[in-house]
């Protein structure tokens, strides 16, 4: 190992490339989005372990990116949340499929792909020039969780892999330890969405953008009709958007349009998808020509309030910019009132008020939060309630919605349920739905679940003697949790 692996964002990303591009000759360039999607997860997690988040990681996790795609986007505080919120990366679907064909072929690129990984990890945890045996032990454990798909598809065993616990240069505690999320954040992923992390679409919306070119109208349709239920909110959406459309074409033939206003209020429960439409408004907007790029810069109150006088409308004029031509999602904004009259949060809002003027035509925000809560906040000042017309409620899932959530979390990642394990599974969400509280977590709930299934089943398998496909990919009763409500 070098004495230093410190990087310029562009040596890193000659790195990443490189890396990548090795792979790709062996397997093809098919997996790109969905690599790259992975490899933001692993850095996540691994940074997780890392002793701090600082602005070496930030530019690296824009580096990661094959050649060919578009470049991450990400800010400080942006990249500390979601690493706070990381869960462990799962192997992705197309390295099952890789191993499976390496066996048939007698080929051991998916073994390649292991190594890959590994030395990109290896870089990633060198980006502040310090490699814990924290981050070394989630680089072990990545590779070995890789290895164990190879191992069972029989691909014959590679040779010369890199040992991460080697290159470790100090123990310095990692970054939760010394800095725990707060109560606030949501466990293993963000507050909101119908089961998916908000890493996962921020890495969905990057490879949407493909090689930077914009997703299609009916491309985004396509998937605004596919969200599990939703069907009012999904309703108001095609309205605005065909509002919109109409308004263009009245511009286009020199008619006049009367004045609106583009920023809206979602609210909800926590779960329901709230940022996952405000992605695909983005990116409508973005397709019929309202929005320039139609990008998703999603904040809460740590986003854009400082502790200092002063700093908060500095913060927050920095998000904003990194917003234009795009949408600001605002999640719990009313906590921005929450703090009295001297609290920094009406800096913040103050801020985004004349921003909101500004801009009008180039910004769309979106503020989010619990239905009551929300009331007081734009209630709480009347430019607040100039500026926002336009509400949208997202209803909590229905059972049969929660169930099918946790068949789809299920396929993208390669499991399966036993006969049984369905059966008293819709039985759970069912129960689940009709005994909620204000507590209920809808999309959360099911990911929380689909990830201690997770684990559970990989205790039980880990004991069985080379258990084969079928068994890696099935989920019983007793994986699920099910055998204690009997």
């Amino acid at each position: 190992m070098p004495t230093s692996w410190r990087r310029t964002p562009e040596e890193f990303h000659k790195i990443y490339v490189s890396n990548t591009e090795a792979f790709y000759r062996v397997a093809g360039r098919s997996t790109a989005a969905e690599l790259d999607e992975f490899m933001l997860k692993c850095a996540l997690g691994l940074w997780k372990r890392a002793g701090a988040v600082t602005q070496e990681h930030v530019e690296a996790a824009n580096q990661l990116y094959s050649r060919g795609r578009k470049a991450g986007e990400w800010l400080l505080w942006d990249l500390t949340s979601a690493v706070c919120n990381a869960a462990d990366a799962l192997p992705p679907m197309f390295f099952w499929s890789l191993a499976d064909r390496d066996r048939r072929e007698g080929r051991d690129c998916s073994r390649v792909f292991v190594r890959m990984v590994t030395n990109i990890l290896l870089h990633l945890a060198a980006v502040d020039d310090d490699v814990s045996m924290a981050e070394a032990e989630y680089i072990t454990d990545c590779a070995d969780r890789l290895s164990a798909v190879c191992d069972s598809a029989g691909v014959k065993p590679s040779k010369g892999a890199l040992n991460a616990a080697d290159f470790v240069t100090s123990g310095e505690p990692s970054f939760l330890d010394k800095h725990p999320p707060s109560a606030a954040a949501a466990p293993g992923g963000s507050r909101d969405g119908d089961g998916a992390s908000r890493a996962e679409a921020e890495a969905e919306a990057e490879s949407a953008a493909g090689a930077g070119e914009k997703p299609s109208l009916e491309a985004l349709m396509a998937e605004l009709d596919g969200l599990i239920g939703l069907e009012e909110v999904k309703r108001d959406v095609k309205s605005m958007v065909n509002l919109m459309k109409v308004r263009r074409l009245r511009e286009s033939n020199g008619l006049p349009v009367p004045p609106m206003s583009l920023h809206l209020v979602f609210t909800g429960n926590p779960g329901t998808g709230k940022t996952t439409v405000a992605r695909l408004l983005g990116g409508l907007y973005a397709a019929i020509g309202v929005l320039e790029k139609g990008q998703l810069i999603e904040v809460d109150r740590s986003g854009l309030v400082a502790g200092y006088v002063g700093q908060t409308a500095l913060k927050t004029q920095e998000v904003i910019k990194s917003a234009l031509g795009g949408v600001l999602f605002i999640d719990e904004a009313y906590s921005l009132a929450s703090g009295g009259e001297n609290d920094f949060g009406r800096e913040a809002i103050d801020t985004l008020l004349k921003a909101m003027e500004d801009h009008r035509d180039e910004l769309v925000v979106i503020v989010a939060g619990y239905d009551g809560p929300m009331e007081k906040f734009l209630g709480s000042n009347p430019g607040l309630e100039s500026r926002f017309n336009k509400y949208i409620h997202f209803p909590d899932y229905t059972g049969e919605e929660l169930m099918r959530m946790f068949l789809l979390q299920c396929e993208k990642n390669g499991y399966k349920l036993a006969p049984e394990s369905r059966e008293k599974a819709e039985g759970l969400f069912l129960r689940l739905y009709e005994q909620r509280d204000g507590n209920f977590g809808n999309g959360r709930t099911v990911r929380n679940l689909f990830e201690d299934a997770v684990v559970r089943q990989s205790n039980r398998v880990a004991a069985l003697d080379s258990p084969g496909r079928e068994e890696l990919m099935t989920l019983l009763p007793e994986d699920l949790g099910l055998e204690e409500t009997e």
